[in-house]
């Protein structure tokens, strides 16, 4: 030790500024990441946005009350037509076949709702005057809630669905010459 310092000390301070520094880049680096997927995700529109007039989707087009629940398409693939409105979902319970591409068309007739099918991805906001889409298969059967997940008001906590999943051998089965299938009574 010479004037007192000692040359291992050097070392380590020149090694915690090292780590500090890459610390710090890595911060900025994360930070960085995260205020660019925010801006783009903002700036990014939807592929295609579909709007509906709210006023009368009980009256024609493909909201009226005969054409929600699900349907079988020329494909094999299941499209389901749903209406969120105060206090309910139309219809309260959706039957789908497992293993199938499925594609749910909702909207909404009066204020914002949530659609969401707990356990799995299918999540999203249905407001007066759009159709929202999602696409989802089911790998085996079972029973999923729909609750609304956004406060639509006084009622929102009673506002709750359900998707039955079944085999596609139920599925076909329960449609048989039907256009429309649902499980609600």
């Amino acid at each position: 030790m010479t004037n007192g310092h000692n040359p291992s000390a050097g070392v380590a301070e020149r090694v915690e500024r090292r780590w500090a520094s890459v610390s710090v880049l890595i911060v900025v680096f994360l930070a960085g990441m995260a205020a660019f997927a925010g801006i783009h995700q903002a700036t990014m529109p939807q592929a295609t946005v579909e709007t509906i007039d709210p006023t009368s989707i009980h009256l024609a087009g493909e909201f009226i009350e005969s054409n929600l629940g699900s349907a079988v398409e020329g494909d094999g693939t299941v499209t389901v037509r749903a209406i969120g409105q105060q206090y309910s979902f139309s219809p309260p319970c959706i039957l789908v076949p497992a293993e199938t591409p499925i594609t749910f068309r909702a909207t909404s007739a009066d204020v914002i709702h949530g659609f969401l099918v707990q356990g799995t991805n299918i999540n999203t906001m249905l407001v007066p005057g759009y159709v929202s889409v999602q696409k989802a298969t089911f790998d085996a059967p079972g029973e999923h809630l729909m609750p609304c997940q956004e406060f639509c008001s006084v009622g929102h906590e009673g506002m709750w669905g359900k998707v039955q999943v079944v085999t596609k051998e139920q599925f076909l089965s329960q449609m048989g010459d039907r256009r429309r299938l649902s499980c609600a009574p």
